[in-house]
C-alpha cells in the first residue's frame, strides 16, 4: 500500500445501520438527530461498544447508511448541540458535576471540538446562561417601547417566571448552587454574568425610574433586588409547594398579579399633581 492510501474502515454491521433507522422512524427525524446512545439501546449493546463496531466515530454509520441509499441528514452545529448538552445536564446534575468531557459525550462531539467553538468551559457557560436566562429578553424589551411603570413591571414579571419555569430548568439549578455555594469558583462564573448584566439592564430602566421622580431613590443594587427576589423565590420554591396539601397555591398569573402590585405600593412615588393635593 503507499503512503498516500489510506486503510479501509471497518464494515459497520447491518444491525447497527438497522437500528439506527429504528429508532429515526419511530421518532420521525433524520437518522443525524438520533443520538449514539439510543441507537445502542436499540441495539442491545452499550454505546462505548458501538463505537468501536462504527471505528471511534459517528462517520462509518453515516457512510454505511448512505451506502444503504439512506441520507442521515443534517445535523445541528457543535455549538448548538453542546449549549443544549450543558443545559441539559446542569438541569440534572448541578453545575459541579458538568465537565467538558460530560458534555462533550452528550452533544456527541470531541473534546476539542468545544475548545474551537468556545474557547473554554467560562465561554460555553456564558453561551447556556444567556439560551436559558430572560437576559436577553430582557435587555430586548427595556431597549424598546414599553408600557407605564406598573405594565412594564408586569412584563418583566412574566419574562422572569417564564425562564424559572422552562425546561430544562437551567436557571433554577443555577441560581440554587448560587445560594448554596456563593463562594464556589464555578458559581462566581454565574455570579459574574448575572449581576453585571442586571445591573445594566433592570438597574439602568429603574434608575431612569427614579430620575423621573416615579419611584423611590434607593440603591440600584437594592431596588433591583426588591424587584426581583420575591418572583425569583416563589417560582423557583412553587414546584415544592405545588406537592404540599393545603398549600392553596396561586395561580401563575395571580402570582404575578400580586408581585406587581406589591411592588409597586412598595416604591412608587404620587405623581406631581397628587403630591400637591
Amino acid at each position: 500500500m503507499s503512503g498516500t492510501e489510506e486503510a479501509p474502515q471497518a464494515q459497520v454491521p447491518r444491525e447497527i445501520v438497522a437500528a439506527a433507522l429504528g429508532v429515526a422512524s419511530a421518532r420521525g427525524v433524520p437518522v443525524a438527530d438520533v443520538t449514539l446512545r439510543d441507537i445502542a439501546r436499540e441495539a442491545g449493546i452499550s454505546r462505548s461498544t458501538l463505537l468501536r463496531r462504527l471505528g471511534g466515530t459517528r462517520q462509518g454509520l453515516e457512510e454505511a447508511l448512505r451506502a444503504a441509499g439512506v441520507e442521515p441528514g443534517g445535523r445541528k452545529p457543535v455549538r448548538e448541540r453542546a449549549v443544549e448538552a450543558m443545559g441539559a445536564l446542569i438541569s440534572e446534575q448541578g453545575l459541579g458535576a458538568v465537565t467538558f468531557e460530560r458534555v462533550a459525550a452528550a452533544a456527541e462531539c470531541s473534546v476539542p471540538s468545544l475548545y474551537v467553538a468556545f474557547g473554554g468551559r467560562d465561554e460555553l457557560l456564558h453561551a447556556v446562561f444567556e439560551r436559558y436566562s430572560p437576559i436577553l429578553d430582557v435587555e430586548a424589551f427595556l431597549a424598546g417601547p414599553h408600557g407605564d411603570l406598573e405594565e412594564t413591571v408586569r412584563r418583566l414579571y412574566r419574562m422572569l417566571a417564564g425562564a424559572l419555569e422552562r425546561e430544562p430548568r437551567v436557571l433554577p439549578a443555577l441560581l440554587a448552587e448560587v445560594f448554596a455555594r456563593p463562594g464556589d469558583e464555578n458559581i462566581q462564573v454565574v455570579f459574574q454574568n448575572l449581576l453585571p448584566r442586571l445591573l445594566a439592564g433592570l438597574g439602568k430602566w429603574l434608575a431612569g425610574e427614579v430620575a423621573a421622580g416615579r419611584i423611590r431613590d434607593l440603591p440600584p443594587l437594592l431596588l433591583t433586588q426588591q424587584m426581583t427576589s420575591p418572583i425569583i423565590m416563589h417560582f423557583l420554591l412553587r414546584p415544592a409547594a405545588g406537592r404540599v396539601a393545603g398549600a392553596d397555591l396561586p395561580t401563575r398569573d395571580e402570582a404575578i398579579e400580586t408581585f406587581t402590585r406589591t411592588f409597586i405600593e412598595a416604591v412608587a412615588l404620587p405623581s406631581p399633581g397628587e403630591r400637591s393635593h
